[in-house]
């Protein structure tokens, strides 16, 4: 039986904990050395750094994707951490995630002090009354300002109206590097111990009314080859046993009977087989291969379902579709538009932030995301994975309210040098961006608000790291819908066109670099309607780029040119996803990423609009 707190309904055994932080504050890091400190892993185990970065994606991008949760057990109470990303574009990972916690860590940088992807988080968790513990890490840099970044934090939680009890946080100052953590400055220790002694005496355990009909959510999934779909989440009343029968409610649809075939708890980044399992905790549950997010597990006899979860709504959409390029299929494995199909089908099933639509054409589906980065994530994820596609510029949802046009505006919160205000502040004006605030933070940098429609935003974030030498930090978050803000400059330049199919030449490249920046190095296979670079003005240019220099009997000294071809720009994924227009497509597969017109054919190709407006 599970101990109760005197006088209460929570359970005293068990905590369920969410860590907020900003990209590269640590937070990864110090849930490394908590695992290692609470004995999960043998004292001779190979074990990676970041372990909670199980995604390829995010080892190499250095961010969190995906809520992922693991389990600590310290002085017999067992401590349910659930890793929760921090950037806005993956607002559905960070609701579910919530959903199933009763207090949050605030995990802050002791030189930088809070930054915009903690408000994004952190704004979501005290609306939902979650109780917070302050965490000051990397106290061992030269530059730590721990008092100042103190006060930043409870400026930063008045701003965002936490409550009277909310704002009477504790504070831990840690170095996650080292696995060390105190209370106070003046008195230093040599490991981890009292963050768990805060984190068991002042986080509230969870409420557990054993004797309630049983009720659990779905809040994430998972897939085993060997049981099948999992669904994660935690038990909100009763318990649940394995073998057992239960209804499966999923909003306006009748109930129907399940049956859980495996039930499992986690020890570390293990999974643990359990019998039965009691409320409160956070467990994965397998055997219902239909199970999607948000549906419930309740009693046979009296099914209750939960309140859906609140999800930030999509704003950005693009249309996927099989890929149609010269060359397609030569280099992917899912190649068919049924495949691409099901593969997103799938994908809506475990995010529930992304919509899938169909379109007029049986080859492509809409596909709407909370934004660029998001989507990018998802394409990415899927040319991995063996898939062949082509997708469209991205643009904004716009909705009919009183009979007005509307489109989505985002709270843009920029930390920036206070360099580059006015150059930030100019870059955005063009964009219909509204600055609502600013504050000096200290020591040079500024911290800004902006209100921006959403399709102005579309391409913004590499000319903003950019313009501010990549030193400016910036997060956005949903605004509402407000009356269409007209007219918004599009891109300025042209595209470079190939009008014919071959190898790209060092002579012809070396001609054609001076009319603006290339996008292939020589030696590059091009088709007829493949973009090959950006031309230094509005209207489109079509390029022999396979051109090669005729040979003459002349053999003067000096006569021949010294070819110097300048480096071309690399464009990945994002880069063209940002970069194309309406009447362009971003062509890829497991080895490539080309940018092409829609109409591959010259001859049969409108004029590219050069007036500048979308």
């Amino acid at each position: 039986m599970p101990l109760q707190q005197a006088g209460s309904d929570r359970r005293n055994d068990i905590r369920n904990i969410a860590i907020i932080a900003h990209v590269d504050h640590g937070k990864t890091t110090l849930v490394d050395a908590m695992l290692h400190q609470s004995g999960i892993f043998r004292a001779n185990q190979a074990v990676v750094e970041r372990v909670m970065d199980s995604n390829a994606l995010e080892r190499e991008r250095g961010i969190t994707i995906l809520a992922k949760n693991t389990a600590v057990t310290y002085d017999g109470v067992k401590i349910n951490i659930v890793d929760t990303p921090g950037h806005a574009d993956f607002g559905g990972e960070v609701e579910r995630a919530l959903a199933m916690v009763d207090g949050v860590m605030l995990l802050v940088d002791a030189s930088e002090g809070p930054l915009p992807q903690t408000r994004f988080v952190l704004q979501k968790a005290l609306a939902l009354r979650l109780a917070p513990i302050v965490c000051i890490n990397k106290i061992d840099r030269p530059d730590a300002r721990v008092g100042e970044v103190l006060d930043e934090i409870y400026d930063l939680c008045i701003d965002l109206d936490a409550t009277e009890e909310q704002l009477e946080f504790p504070v831990v100052y840690t170095n996650a590097k080292a696995g060390t953590a105190t209370l106070d400055l003046s008195k230093p220790s040599g490991d981890l111990l009292p963050l768990f002694d805060l984190i068991v005496a002042t986080l509230p355990g969870p409420q557990a009314d054993e004797d309630a009909p049983p009720q659990f959510q779905c809040n994430n999934l998972d897939y085993n080859d060997y049981i099948g779909r999992l669904a994660i989440g935690r038990i909100k009343n009763g318990s649940l046993r394995r073998g057992e029968t239960y209804a499966l409610s999923r909003g306006d649809e009748p109930a129907r009977p399940v049956k859980i075939a495996q039930l499992y708890t986690w020890n570390g980044l293990e999974r643990v087989d359990a019998d039965s399992v009691s409320a409160g905790d956070i467990v994965a549950v397998g055997g219902i291969e239909d199970i999607n997010i948000g549906d419930t597990i309740s009693d046979r006899e009296r099914p209750q379902a939960l309140p859906a979860i609140p999800i930030d709504e999509p704003t950005i959409t693009m249309i996927f579709g099989a890929n149609t390029a010269p060359w397609a299929g030569r280099e992917g494995e899912f190649v068919t538009s049924r495949q691409l199909r099901e593969r997103l089908y799938q994908e809506q099933r475990r995010n529930v932030s992304i919509h899938i639509e169909d379109t007029d054409s049986p080859d492509a589906l809409r596909v709407t995301g909370r934004g660029e980065l998001q989507l990018a994530i998802l394409i990415e994820t899927m040319r991995r994975e063996g898939y062949e596609l082509q997708v469209s510029k991205p643009n904004v949802v716009v909705r009919e309210i009183d009979g007005a046009k509307h489109e989505p505006v985002e709270l843009v919160i920029i930390d920036v040098d206070e360099d580059y205000v006015g150059v930030l502040s100019q870059l955005l004006a063009v964009r219909r961006g509204k600055m609502t605030k600013m504050r000096h933070a200290g020591s040079g940098r500024a911290q800004l608000e902006f209100s921006v429609p959403s399709r102005g935003l579309i391409g913004f974030r590499s000319r903003f790291l950019t313009d501010t030498r990549g030193t400016g930090i910036m997060n956005t978050l949903f605004g509402g819908w407000e009356p269409w803000h007209g007219p918004i400059q599009a891109r300025a330049s042209g595209p470079m066109v190939a009008d014919r199919e071959g190898v790209a030449t060092p002579y012809s490249v070396f001609h054609i670099q001076e009319r603006g920046s290339m996008f292939i190095a020589p030696g590059t296979r091009v088709y007829e309607g493949m973009v090959i670079g950006e031309y230094s003005r509005p209207s489109e240019l079509n390029v022999n780029i396979c051109r090669e220099k005729k040979l003459t009997n002349m053999r003067a000294a000096g006569r021949d040119e010294a070819v110097v071809i300048t480096p071309h720009r690399e464009m990945g994924l994002e880069a063209a996803v940002e970069w194309i227009d309406d009447d362009e497509l971003i062509e890829v597969t497991p080895n490539s990423v080309r940018i092409r017109k829609r109409i591959l054919d010259q001859a049969h190709r409108p004029k590219r609009r050069i007036d500048g407006q979308d």
